[in-house]
This record gives C-alpha cells, structure tokens and sequence, in this order.
C-alpha cells in the first residue's frame, strides 16, 4: 500500500510530543487524538457480561485500542492482526511511551498478516470481540481490496469468528453511514453507531469519530 512512517515531533500549538504514522503522504493517525480508538476497546467490551475474554484486534497502528483492550482484567487473549512490519517493529522495539509493553505481554500475540483475507477465507478460532480500525472509513479505504468487507457477504463471513453473543466493533473517521448501517442490521440482531467527540487542541472545538458495535445474540430457546 506505500511506504508508513513514524514521525515524533513536538506540537506548537498542543505544547505535546506527538506521535503520528503516515502512509506515503497520507495522514493515518496521531497520538494527539486517540479517545475513538480507546472506546474501540472500551465499549466493545463494555457489552460483554462474561469472564474470560479472547479478542481480535484488526491494525495495530499506535497501538492505543489493544492498549485500552489489555486494560479490561477479563482479557486472556488478544491478538493483534497487523498487515505492516515495521508497525509491529515500532511496538516490538519500544518506540511508543504510552503504549509500550504490548509486544511483551504474556496476553497479547502480535501477528504480520492481512486482516481481511484472514476473516475471509481461514478457519480462525473465535472471538468474543472483534475490534477493527484499518481504513479511515467503510468507503474511504487504504486499498480498494478491501472494500468487499464492507458488505453483507463480508460481515457475514467476519461474524463465523464471533462466539455466541460476540461483539464486533469498528472505528470510522465519518459521521454514521446509513448504507454501512444497514448491513451492519442484515447480518446482526444488535447494532449501534455512537458518536465520540473529544477536545481538539489544534482547533479549540470538538471533533467526532464513529464506533459501530454490532452483536449477532444467540436464540432463546425454551
């Protein structure tokens, strides 16, 4: 997809060392902004009542969301799926301060592969949560191969690796997406799209990102 970069630089504006990761020239993200990323995680795991729990994380990148995953004690699992080596090389070497620790902990697995051929075509354990944030949104995408997931067929086949009642959760740059939305309700019994809003110190207003969580809960039977 291009070349990805970390860049360290001291914000002006922020008064913060801030950590951002282009790809190419396009801007992915920075550690001046990670609220929707942590509530990712949070809210995601929020919905689960169990112990116990394994979770899929879809893209790495600063590493904020299996962050905030490994912070829920219920966690006994979590697997990062990671299409760039170096981004898991910045996290094996230490270079993020707030997230540092994830590559060394006994909990967490690091894995360089492709996400979405992953959900499509192997037989992957399953999850009680499946956390993505890989494209900026289901129709901004950073590889036009991806664009099959955002469908009925690809929710369908990302919802085999869920565990009865099992929650997905997915990060959007945009507002809520009505046509997203409802394929989220064709292939789930449960969806939601929350907005997070969060200061932005480079504006002095709000800014918003999107979680959608979407659960398939199982039949009742008597």
């Amino acid at each position: 997809m291009g070349e990805i970069s970390l860049r360290r630089r001291y914000d002006l504006t922020a008064q913060v060392e801030v950590y951002e990761v282009r790809l190419g020239d396009e801007y992915l993200m920075s550690s001046l902004f990670t609220a929707a990323e942590r509530a990712l995680a949070t809210r995601a795991l929020a919905t689960l009542d169990r112990p116990d729990l394994t979770v899929l994380v879809g893209g790495l990148g600063l590493g904020y969301t299996a962050h905030a995953a490994m912070d829920d004690p219920r966690v006994t699992e979590l697997t990062v799926i990671e299409a760039s080596e170096p981004v898991l090389d910045w996290h094996r070497r230490e270079l993020l301060p707030e997230t540092a620790g994830l590559a060394d902990d006994p909990r967490c697995r690091l894995v360089h592969d492709d996400f979405f051929r992953l959900v499509r075509d192997e037989p992957l354990a399953h999850f009680d949560a499946i956390l993505l944030d890989i494209d900026h949104t289901p129709g901004h995408l950073l590889h036009p191969d991806h664009a099959p997931f955002y469908s009925a067929e690809g929710l369908r086949a990302l919802s085999r690796h869920l565990t009865g009642g099992g929650v997905f959760a997915l990060w959007s740059d945009d507002p809520p997406d009505a046509a997203f939305q409802a394929f989220l309700d064709e292939v789930f019994t449960e969806t939601s799209a929350e907005l997070v809003t969060f200061p932005n110190p480079l504006t002095g207003d709000e800014s918003s990102n999107t979680v959608y969580l979407a659960r398939r809960t199982p039949a009742v039977t008597n």
